[in-house]
């Protein structure tokens, strides 16, 4: 018996759908019908809801008590596992700054367990350091910082298997351009920030390559009038995406505006830069090295820097269109498409196109989740 799915509106790679019926064949997207092709048909039907890909977090350190630095598997899968109550169906696994051993251990792991996963699929890994500047190191460990080294690189991505998808690191340090060139050229992602740098170093290695900002305003020089630094760089350099933490407090909504205007919401990629206390209760926690307090909706070190959100994906979506900043399709497609593309994942996740994964959720009106599928499968029910 052919299986379809109802809903009063579909949001599309290249658009948005009214009501219709879209085949889910086999765990995979079919096509999408204005009428219901078949009459004998099992009709999923999700009347006064819409259907979206199901989100995509590139940028996460941890959830429900678990940390992508502990180097544990089972970790790896609760994270999987709890992933799906935030609308997640992909993300990267995101490291700290570390020694290079541990980092070669934790990227050993997370190839190994990549697919024993049964929540939020492992899209490969996303390398947040260690090569950072310390004025603005964050809950980064400055101990391990250095300059840009491809051998050392190569040896992370040979334990990874291959998976290694982003690697951040700041435009200032020394071999910046010709290590953008080649690990480019390999096809990984090469995001800046934790970066003091100007804006014609960031413009070197954009033009060397790189292509995404890490946690824009965050963890990066600010913009001035005289020396525009890293946010000037972002918001004027053409070709590149910026990450957005939209929780309400590492960015302030105007803020988070203006970029979207500037850079265009098919440039901004919304993220969560979630750690441990993730779906976690307020309390004591660990970031990579560091005791973090969780309190009132922020993570925070001790000095009271952020470190990292607490923040879930469905609840950013969410956000910015509340705060009037995103209509319902580029909020979507700021958390679907977009991390997708700047990630080069786009070819497994980030849209509902025919014969792909039926990876999707079910969005209320107001933009609340109302459930998470996977391979067609309801997975979760708020």
């Amino acid at each position: 018996m052919r299986r379809f799915l109802y809903a009063d509106k579909f949001f599309m790679n290249s658009d948005t759908r009214g009501a219709g019926y879209l085949e889910l064949v086999d765990g995979k997207f079919g096509d999408y019908y204005k009428e219901l092709p078949d009459d004998n048909a099992e009709v999923v039907d999700r009347s006064g809801q819409w259907i979206a890909p199901g989100l995509v977090d590139t940028h996460i350190h941890g959830f429900k008590n678990h940390d992508v630095m502990d180097n544990d598997a089972e970790g790896l899968k609760v994270m999987s596992d709890g992933l799906l109550e935030c609308g997640v169906t992909s993300f990267l696994p995101t490291t700290l700054t570390s020694s290079k051993e541990r980092l070669k251990d934790v990227a050993a792991t997370i190839g190994q367990v990549q697919n024993d996963v049964t929540g939020a699929k492992i899209q490969g890994i996303y390398f947040e350091g260690p090569f950072f500047t310390e004025e603005h190191k964050g809950a980064q460990n400055p101990i391990y910082f250095g300059d840009p080294d491809l051998a050392t690189f190569h040896e992370w991505q040979e334990a990874s298997g291959g998976i290694i998808k982003k690697i951040a690191l700041a435009p200032e340090r020394a071999g910046v351009k010709e290590f953008v060139k080649a690990v480019t050229e390999e096809g990984v992602v090469v995001a800046l920030g934790h970066s003091d740098a100007t804006l014609e170093e960031a413009t070197d290695a954009v033009e060397a390559g790189a292509s995404v900002f890490v946690h824009a305003y965050n963890g990066m020089r600010g913009l001035n009038h005289r020396e525009p630094g890293m946010v000037g760089a972002l918001m004027s350099l053409q070709h590149v995406f910026s990450e957005l933490i939209c929780d309400g407090h590492h960015v302030h909504p105007q803020a988070a505006e203006i970029l979207m205007e500037k850079a265009g919401h098919d440039h901004v990629a919304l993220i969560t830069d979630c750690m441990m206390a993730g779906g976690m209760p307020d309390g004591d926690y660990i970031l990579g090295e560091f005791p973090v307090v969780v309190k009132d909706g922020t993570a925070r070190l001790q000095e009271g820097n952020l470190a990292g959100s607490i923040l879930r994906l469905k609840e950013a979506i969410k956000n910015v269109v509340d705060w009037g900043i995103a209509t319902p399709e580029q909020a979507v497609m700021m958390a679907t498409w977009v991390p997708a593309v700047s990630c080069k994942i786009d070819d497994r996740c980030g849209s509902i196109a025919k014969d792909r994964a039926a990876d999707f959720i079910v969005l209320n009106p107001d933009m609340t989740l109302a459930e998470t599928y996977l391979n067609g499968e309801q997975r979760y029910e708020a």
